[in-house]
């Protein structure tokens, strides 16, 4: 199975319109952990990326001036090449992305 990469786009101040969520930085580690619950995660790799710092990936920093000029709200989770959840993120759609592409659940 191919290298699942989850991307979280956020920044260390919570979104303006996002307040009382945990912070981007915060929902970083609770997607790890999480994702790493549920399944199989040796195929997975995660990459956090601040909005507030510049970007040597120029997939990433054209992104990041997106989330900026759109005052798109963050943090935005990516599964690979798609976008699955923007603010206050849901496991659900996140799962789901995951199991489309055919991640397996851990065993019990």
């Amino acid at each position: 199975m191919p290298t699942i990469t989850i991307t979280v786009y956020g920044s260390e101040q919570i979104c303006a319109s996002c307040v009382g969520a945990p912070s981007s930085k915060d929902t970083y580690e609770w997607l790890q952990a999480a994702i790493g619950r549920k399944y199989a995660s040796e195929n997975v790799s995660y990459k956090y990326i601040d909005i507030n710092k510049p970007q040597k990936d120029p997939v990433h920093q054209a992104y990041v001036d997106k989330i900026i000029e759109e005052d798109l709200f963050y943090p935005i989770v990516w599964v690979n090449d798609k976008m699955v959840a923007e603010g206050i993120p849901s496991l659900k759609p996140i799962y789901r992305a995951l199991d489309d592409i055919g991640l397996n659940v851990k065993e019990a």
